[in-house]
């Protein structure tokens, strides 16, 4: 049990679940070393390797159906993996946004020819995803994208770029969102398939250097007249790309949440032993009234973040989250994130601003949770709009 002592919901209690946990732990303890993840930070890159060894140990397209190559798990599967990414400190490796981003829009929206296509090879780490939607104009404004997927005979020919793109560098197989009807509005927005392999046209940009996330591989994206097939389309139909976006943002605006809760977990753990280990005027941290004040705010606000959470999981498996209450969870629980990260760092002292240490790398990682995935402050419009 972690530091926040509170029990794990029923669904999450299930022992084929905590031997999964247990299965996933000892993975990274095994491939995931921290001196490994310095290396990839050093890199600003994952190693290639680590996805085949992913895909062999049946940690990729855990909640994709088995009869396309996946581990026919559901989303409690995919929230043990980012758990243990943020228990374990497995800094870069986008497995989640790969499993329970990309993934299920295939398994959702896709033919049935792409998902024999693209999904067993995705499962064995063959491929990696990307989802290419942020321009250098167009962030949370989806609408305003400028990328543009012309029909020409039996091809669509790509012309824009792209920025801010997780598994940028590595990705072989990326999610375009384009206009396939510049006029069109929302409905003139599609999501189309690039294999980057052999694709002409296509260029990866910068790794781009970053605050934090040091070994995730972040890039922009060129494409200048980039051919693909039709058949490349998400789904059947044109324009169908502005509502398949909406229809997975929940649960990716759920999954930024589930993140931030094992990063406040961490932080709480490593904060708790360092400051009864460490002494100041001849006694232990923790013996300072201030020292207890704050770790016991802490601690409740963490509480009663982990409780929603569990709360928005759940309702989420019985496919009940909407996109409000998605949004709530997003942005409460990454301003806490940060909130409570920075005053574990204050907690350190000096050693806290120390790069070696892991509370330092954490408060930089842990500040593009508000920006990602939609930033904070559009989730309180999103929220707003039930009022």
């Amino acid at each position: 049990m972690s530091v926040l002592n509170v029990e794990k919901p029923a669904f999450m209690a299930e022992e084929d679940i905590a031997i999964f946990e247990d299965a996933v732990g000892k993975f990274f303890d095994e491939h995931a070393s921290e001196a490994t993840v310095a290396t990839w930070r050093k890199n600003h890159c994952v190693d290639r390797d680590m996805w085949t060894k992913a895909g062999e140990a049946g940690l990729l397209g855990l909640s994709t159906p088995e009869q396309y190559g996946g581990a026919g798990g559901d989303y409690r599967h995919e929230v043990v993996l980012m758990e243990q990414l943020g228990k374990k400190g497995v800094d870069g490796f986008g497995a989640s946004l790969h499993n329970a981003i990309v993934m299920p829009y295939i398994v959702h929206y896709g033919t049935e020819e792409q998902k024999q296509r693209w999904l067993p090879r995705m499962a064995t780490g063959e491929l990696v995803s990307a989802i290419a939607m942020t321009e250098p104009g167009a962030g949370s404004d989806l609408q305003g994208i400028k990328t543009t997927a012309k029909k020409a005979g039996n091809q669509y020919v790509i012309n824009g770029s792209k920025t801010f793109i997780t598994n940028g560098q590595t990705a072989n197989l990326i999610i375009v969102v384009a206009k396939t009807d510049p006029a069109g509005g929302a409905r003139g927005t599609s999501l189309i398939f690039v294999e980057t392999d052999g694709a002409e046209g296509f260029e990866r940009g910068r790794n781009l250097d970053k605050l934090g996330q040091e070994a995730q591989d972040t890039s922009e994206l060129f494409f200048n007249d980039v051919k693909v097939p039709t058949e490349n389309l998400l789904g059947t139909d044109e324009g169908q790309g502005f509502f398949q976006l909406m229809s997975q943002l929940p649960q990716e605006r759920l999954n930024i949440a589930v993140q931030g809760m094992a990063t406040i977990e961490r932080a709480l753990e490593l904060t708790i032993a360092y400051v009864k280990d460490r002494k100041a005027f001849g006694k232990a941290i923790i013996d300072f009234q201030n020292t207890q004040f704050v770790l016991a705010e802490c601690k409740t606000e963490a509480t009663v973040a982990k409780v929603f959470v569990n709360h928005c999981i759940g309702q989420h498996l019985e496919g009940k989250l909407d996109a409000a209450t998605a949004s709530m969870a997003k942005y409460w629980v990454s301003d806490l994130e940060n909130k409570i990260v920075d005053r574990c760092l204050q907690l350190f002292g000096g050693y806290g601003f120390m790069n070696e240490y892991p509370i330092a790398r954490m408060y930089k990682d842990s500040r593009i949770q508000r920006i990602y995935g939609g930033t904070n402050e559009i989730m309180k419009l999103l929220i707003a709009r039930t009022l």
